[in-house]
């Protein structure tokens, strides 16, 4: 942010975690879980939250309508078995050649002569998935390389032996504890679940429901008033109703309260805590004892966040306008101060921008602010998505200071076609300014898909064509996933720490050593 300090010698005393879980707590009201709630009356409170629903779900319709063969395709690839190859290359132009390292090396020779071919079998209602790896790397293959998942067992196939690896989620804790028995309990979990979990529409209807429907109630009537304004927006003049939302500092505890005391008594909330927490420690050892103190911190959180709700210093209440245009928000305006009154400090946060959402081009440009007193700051965010006769021109900038973040993209859709040119960039006075390049194309037709990408980088110092990433891609729809014989399982899971290092002590590394040798001198000359 664009930030301004003021030198005191007054020092800011931390927060505890019952005042973080207020501020959560706050960030939620504020957030509009409400406005995902459906609203019928035309009281000014009513019209408000609806013109939050309304512009939140007119952003994500516009998005699934540009990208719409990308979506169909996505929804292919979660309820059939689908097959994707994707293949890794790149292109290096030395700009000093092979004598610019002394040694007559030149490793354009290498990169330009390599790829990395990654082929992906997934049926994620059946939960199942099949990958094999392959590289060719100046002239030596590599394949062979398998790995397997499903939701009870990972599956390793490697190049120098005739085994397959298996390891069954139920054996990893036993195994880790006698590895180990001081740091593990015998509970640990691969999580391999949460490779196949999606989104759970019901859960957020619950949250919709019973968060969203309570908020709701609570906001009281009075606190909204509905006018009539004009303003002008992108050079046009629009006529909006003007919808003002004033919170007092007793209004918003009392909210936070009854939020805090229905979260910590709501056990299906908890539940889905617990899920989350589960799905995020994929691949990690996180036992069913540590979720349980993560959801025991939660609690106690919510239970001081109750307890500390008289410590919190907002003074000038919540305050929240918005101007509403053909049923969407045209103009906001919105601002807090929120502390502790334990040391009279507080960070004031301002929001203000306008945006403009049509059929044919949506466009904004907000301020975001804060002042704690010691220093100050703002940033602006700005975009411009313009899609018609698909066709799309984009931008994007996010400025703080004087840095800059950037987007830049063109789009062609033809039929099911897609081109495009995306480029990311940074200007900063300290760091200089540079560029990611992403071009390519593809195609998504019913029960297959192909794409091209190319990735660069450009800056000053390093031209746009010195090295090159290329990724194409190749999908279909397949009958089932196959997963190795059980013939020949190679069962770690049910094996002791002794037996397990014998294995690979007395075969699995002499086989490895053979198997380098071969490829590295077997007459690749590499």
């Amino acid at each position: 942010m664009d930030e301004t300090v003021n030198n005191t010698p007054d020092q800011k005393k931390g927060v505890s975690k019952g005042l973080i879980a207020i501020i959560v707590a706050a960030v939620l009201v504020i957030g509009g879980s409400v406005a995902a709630f459906v609203l019928l009356d035309n009281s000014a409170k009513a019209q408000y939250l609806l013109a939050e629903k309304n512009s939140f779900e007119y952003i994500g319709e516009t998005f699934k309508e540009r990208y719409q063969p990308e979506m169909e395709w996505l929804e292919t690839s979660k309820e059939n078995p689908t097959e994707s190859t994707v293949e890794l290359s790149a292109e290096y132009n030395d700009p000093y050649g092979s004598t610019g390292y002394g040694m007559g090396m030149d490793p354009s020779q290498i990169i330009n002569n390599s790829t990395i071919t990654l082929t992906t079998a997934a049926d994620m209602e059946g939960k199942k998935i099949s990958t094999e790896l392959a590289a060719s790397v100046a002239g030596v293959e590599i394949d062979g390389v398998q790995f397997h998942v499903t939701a009870e067992k990972i599956l390793l196939g490697l190049p120098f032996i005739n085994d397959v690896l298996q390891l069954k989620d139920e054996d990893l804790g036993p195994l880790l504890k006698e590895v180990d028995p001081e740091t593990f309990t015998g509970e640990e979990s691969m999580n391999l679940e949460a490779l196949f979990e999606g989104t759970n529409s019901e859960d957020l209807e619950y949250l919709k429901e019973e968060y969203g429907k309570m908020i709701l109630d609570e906001l009281p009537e009075d606190a909204f008033e509905q006018t009539e304004e004009s303003i002008d927006v992108q050079d046009q003049s629009l006529d909006t109703e003007k919808i003002t939302m004033q919170l007092s500092e007793q209004q918003v505890k009392d909210l936070i309260v009854t939020v805090l005391e229905k979260m910590k008594d709501d056990e299906k909330l908890k539940e889905l805590i617990r899920e989350q927490m589960s799905l995020q420690q994929f691949g990690s050892t996180m036992a069913t004892a540590d979720i349980d103190q993560v959801i025991s911190d939660f609690e106690s959180g919510l239970e001081d966040g109750i307890n500390e709700i008289d410590k919190l210093s907002i003074p000038n209440g919540l305050n929240s306008t918005i101007w509403v245009h053909d049923d969407v928000i045209a103009q906001r305006d919105f601002s807090v101060e929120i502390g502790s009154t334990e040391n009279d400090n507080t960070v004031a946060l301002n929001v203000k921008g306008t945006q403009l959402l049509e059929d044919t081009q949506q466009t904004f440009n907000y301020d975001f602010s804060y002042d704690d007193g010691y220093s100050e700051g703002t940033m602006n965010l700005t975009g411009d998505f313009a899609w018609e006769d698909n066709q799309a021109t984009d931008s994007l900038a996010l400025t703080f200071g004087e840095t800059v973040l950037s987007y830049n993209g063109e789009e062609t859709l033809d039929g099911n076609a897609r081109e495009f040119e995306r480029t990311f960039s940074m200007e900063d006075p300290m760091s200089g300014e540079g560029s990611l390049i992403w071009s390519g194309n593809s195609n998504y037709e019913e029960g297959q898909m192909s794409s091209e990408h190319s990735f660069s980088v450009s800056s000053p110092q390093v031209s746009q064509d010195m090295f090159t990433l290329h990724a194409t891609t190749e999908g279909q729809t397949i009958d089932s996933v196959e997963l190795p014989s059980e013939d020949n399982v190679k069962d770690i899971g049910s094996m002791s720490v002794e037996e397990i290092n014998q294995y690979f002590e007395t075969e699995v590394a002499p086989q490895f050593q053979q198997w380098a040798s071969e490829l590295l001198y077997g007459g690749s000359g590499f």
